[in-house]
């Protein structure tokens, strides 16, 4: 009998398929289920500066830090209002959240000494417009270099400033 048409060849090929299938919607959903921590982790160690950040923790940042992962904790505690009982025993209200909003602040801390000890920085974006540096040292909003065209104005034909007597 041909290997092509052996039948067990194509339910084992067809098993094999469905099994790698049912392997990618379970890592899909595992992946979903972890979406926010893996975002928040790319960010905090490609999208943070924490050499600078550290600074500014260091000279006070960390008070109004702590108070917004309470309020944050406090504020979804109101919205959510049930108990975790997500190790095995029920972790009551608030705490849980504030467990929660503690483990995304560590995840941070983590990844800014991550940073230090790789010696990594994340590059520098500036969202500052470019200098203009023409050389000409002149206002763009002031066109004194239209040419005149006999109209009486020396070039200021939009300055209604202007009094001719």
């Amino acid at each position: 009998m041909d290997a092509v048409q052996d039948p067990t060849l194509w339910q084992t090929l067809g098993q094999l398929l469905q099994t790698l299938l049912t392997l990618l919607m379970q890592l899909a959903s595992l992946g979903f289920l972890w979406l926010l921590w893996i975002v928040w982790g790319a960010w905090c160690l490609w999208g943070v500066n924490w050499h600078r950040a550290r600074a500014y923790l260091a000279n006070g940042a960390w008070v109004p830090a702590i108070l917004s992962m309470l309020l944050i904790a406090i504020v979804w505690s109101r919205l959510d209002s049930r108990a975790c009982g997500c190790i095995g025993v029920a972790i009551p209200n608030f705490w849980w959240q504030l467990g929660y909003v503690g483990m995304l602040a560590g995840i941070a801390m983590f990844c800014g000494w991550l940073q230090s000890v790789l010696h990594w920085t994340p590059h520098e974006l500036n969202l500052e417009p470019p200098a203009h540096g023409d050389g000409h040292g002149h206002d763009h909003g002031h066109h004194d270099h239209a040419p005149s065209h006999g109209h009486g104005h020396g070039g200021h034909g939009h300055d209604a400033s202007h009094s001719h007597h």
